[in-house]
C-alpha cells in the first residue's frame, strides 16, 4: 500500500486504554447512579458507531442504567443494537429510551446529570494532581476520606501501558507525512503524545475540539491537505475509524484514503478483523508496529 502519509488514532492505537478510559466509564457512572455495567460491555457502546468521544459514552451508558432502573428490558447488546438502528450516538441512545419507556423516560431525564458524570470522570482519569492542572479546580471525590470509593491516587491515566515501539515511531516519520486524529481533548493528547514520544505539529493533530468527531472525514481532508498528500492511510481501532477514511474518500475524490484497523483495542481476533473489513478497511494489523510491513511510501 503506497501512501504519501500516516494519520493514527492515540486510544487504542498508541497507548491501551481499556484500564484507563474504559475503567473511567464504569467507574464514573457507578459513583453517580449507583449501578453500572462491566467493563467489557463498554465495547458494545463502540460497535454501535457514535461513540469517539468517552464522555458521551458515559452519559450513553448512565442513560441505559437509569432506563433499566425504570424498566427497560433489555440488556446491553440489545440496547446498542437498537442504538445503532437509531444513528448511533448519544441521539440514538435518546431515542431509544424514549421510544421504549415513553412517559416513564421523564424520570431517567430528571435524573441524568452529564455535567456532573463528566466531572467525576475526568476526576478518575486524570487523578487530583492533573485534574488540577487541567481543569483548574479542585477535584472534590479527592477531599476527606477516599477509601469508601476506592479512588486511583493518581488517575486512571498512569495506566495506560505505550503500545507503539520507538522503532516504530522513528520508521513511519522517517518516511511519512505523520498526522494524529483522536478524540481526546487536545490537552490530554499532548499528554498520550509526549508519553510516546511521537512529535506531532500543531496543525497536523485533531482533536475533539477541532470538529464534530468520528466518522465525519472533516479532520482526515484537512490533514491532507496540509500535508500535501495525495494517498493517506488512518489507522484506527474502532469501525468509525475506518468509516471515516471510507467518508473521506467520498467526499474528497481528489486523493485516496485508506482505514487500516488496529486489533489492539476492543475489537480483537477473527471477529474483530471481520468487523473492520464489513466496514470498508484496506488492511487490518495486530498492532500498529506492523505499519511499517505493510506501508510503502510513494
Amino acid at each position: 500500500m503506497q501512501v504519501d502519509a500516516v494519520v493514527l488514532d492515540i486510544d487504542g492505537v498508541l497507548v491501551d486504554v481499556s484500564n484507563s478510559y474504559r475503567r473511567a466509564i464504569v467507574r464514573s457512572v457507578e459513583i453517580l447512579v449507583g449501578e453500572t455495567i462491566p467493563r467489557a460491555e463498554v465495547q458494545s457502546f463502540k460497535d454501535a458507531g457514535g461513540f469517539n468521544n468517552d464522555w458521551v459514552l458515559s452519559d450513553a451508558v448512565a442513560l441505559f442504567v437509569l432506563a433499566r432502573d425504570q424498566g427497560l428490558d433489555q440488556d446491553v447488546a440489545q440496547f446498542t443494537e437498537h442504538v445503532a438502528e437509531q444513528g448511533g450516538g448519544l441521539d440514538g441512545a435518546k431515542a431509544v429510551v424514549r421510544d421504549t419507556l415513553g412517559d416513564a423516560s421523564t424520570a431517567v431525564f430528571e435524573a441524568w446529570d452529564p455535567d456532573r458524570l463528566r466531572d467525576v470522570f475526568q476526576q478518575l482519569y486524570l487523578g487530583p494532581s492533573g485534574y488540577r492542572d487541567l481543569e483548574g479546580g479542585e477535584p472534590d471525590l479527592y477531599e476527606g476520606s477516599t477509601a469508601d470509593l476506592e479512588l486511583p491516587p493518581a488517575g486512571f491515566m498512569a495506566d495506560e501501558p505505550i503500545l507503539i515501539e520507538p522503532a516504530t515511531i522513528e520508521t513511519l516519520t522517517a518516511n511519512f507525512e505523520i498526522g494524529v486524529v483522536t478524540g481526546r481533548p487536545r490537552a490530554e493528547a499532548h499528554l498520550a503524545l509526549d508519553r510516546v514520544g511521537l512529535s506531532v505539529s500543531a496543525d497536523r493533530l485533531y482533536a475533539m475540539e477541532d470538529w464534530t468527531g468520528k466518522p465525519d472525514p472533516t479532520a482526515l481532508i484537512q490533514v491532507a491537505e496540509r500535508t500535501g498528500a495525495e494517498t493517506l492511510a488512518f489507522a484506527g481501532d474502532t469501525r468509525d475509524d475506518v468509516r471515516t477514511a471510507v467518508n473521506a474518500t467520498e467526499r474528497d475524490r481528489r486523493r485516496e484514503y485508506y482505514g487500516i484497523g488496529v486489533l489492539t483495542g476492543g475489537l480483537a481476533g477473527a471477529s474483530g478483523r471481520a468487523a473492520f473489513e464489513s466496514v470498508g478497511a484496506a488492511a487490518v494489523v495486530e498492532t500498529v508496529n506492523e505499519l511499517p510491513t505493510i506501508l510503502d511510501s510513494v
